[in-house]
């Protein structure tokens, strides 16, 4: 872990973003867990990550659109029995945003994992939420050492829209080269009644601090470019196809109000990965660990230790 003591040995500084990027000294003057932020250059990217606890590590992966704020209350909880490791995805939050190119699964894979050699970090368990929990299934598909247990918070492990996934894609895509479009998306999300529309279609109950948070990066326009050019450039089919070789442990946490990614999914997923666990919220939309982090927090940790019942 030499890197990473010599890395965290360092005085905090902010990366040089573009101005319609989320700036650390403006929009983080007070980010959730801040006294856990590091930058760090890994992979060819200056990287946000957050870093807190003792104990094995533990990977927590974002979706899209979002940032470590997603796990603000998640974190700390976590952390009493983990080092757990949270970095802002590529062009999300404070985290520089890379070519679209390189904004594909495999790429956001190979990325991270090029993050966590450089601060010498072996994931024992990783937690992924939504699209972060597809980026985690790759990673521990190519991984030499991959996790033990892979948990999934409403993963999105299904192409959008089965059978449209090229025109979603597609339509995605000229989104993101039309740099009109983050900008109009930005200048809405201004309005914190838009960002509660949002959450609210999601299946989950927007709380102040999250619509705040939420707030700050979605008017960035470079951080919508960026949510934009991941669902540009993600392509689910060939993972769907891989997972039955999945080497780690995989539990499905699912909300049972979840908007944005039907429950049902899970049971197609459960269709290529037989032994995969499947764990229900009641009552509880898309963002459910930012909803009920404690229920969430005390589900991760039973499921890690194996106390869960057969399902």
């Amino acid at each position: 872990m030499s890197g990473w003591r010599a890395a965290a040995g360092l005085p905090y500084w902010a990366p040089h973003l573009p101005s319609e990027c989320a700036d650390w000294r403006r929009d983080g003057r007070d980010w959730p867990n801040r006294e856990a932020s590091r930058f760090l250059t890994a992979a060819g990217l200056r990287w946000h990550v957050q870093v807190m606890g003792q104990g094995p590590v533990l990977l927590l992966i974002h979706g899209t659109g979002a940032s470590t704020h997603s796990f603000r209350d998640l974190m700390p909880r976590l952390a009493e029995r983990f080092t757990v490791v949270a970095p802002d995805l590529p062009g999300h939050g404070f985290s520089a945003t890379p070519p679209l190119h390189r904004q594909s699964l495999p790429m956001l894979a190979q990325a991270l994992q090029g993050l966590l050699e450089m601060m010498g970090m072996i994931p024992e368990v990783s937690v992924g939420h939504s699209a972060g929990a597809a980026i985690l299934a790759r990673m521990a598909l190519d991984a030499s050492r991959p996790p033990r247990t892979l948990v999934a918070l409403n993963g999105a492990f299904l192409p959008f829209r089965e059978g449209q996934h090229h025109f979603f894609s597609g339509l995605a895509r000229m989104m993101v080269v039309n740099p009109l479009v983050p900008r109009l998306f930005a200048m809405t999300a201004a309005n914190p009644l838009a960002i509660e529309r949002l959450i609210r279609n999601t299946g989950s109950v927007p709380d102040p601090t999250g619509v705040e948070l939420y707030r700050r990066l979605l008017r960035r326009p470079g951080h919508v470019a960026a949510a934009l050019g991941m669902m540009a450039s993600f392509d689910l089919v060939p993972l769907l196809r891989d997972l039955k070789h999945l080497p780690s442990r995989l539990v499905l946490v699912v909300g049972d109000r979840d908007l944005a990614i039907p429950p049902h999914q899970a049971w197609r997923v459960r269709e290529h990965v037989p032994t995969a666990h499947l764990e229900t919220l009641p009552g509880l939309g898309h963002l459910a660990h930012e909803e009920r982090p404690d229920l969430v927090a005390d589900l991760v940790l039973r499921v890690i230790d194996g106390d869960a019942p057969a399902s």
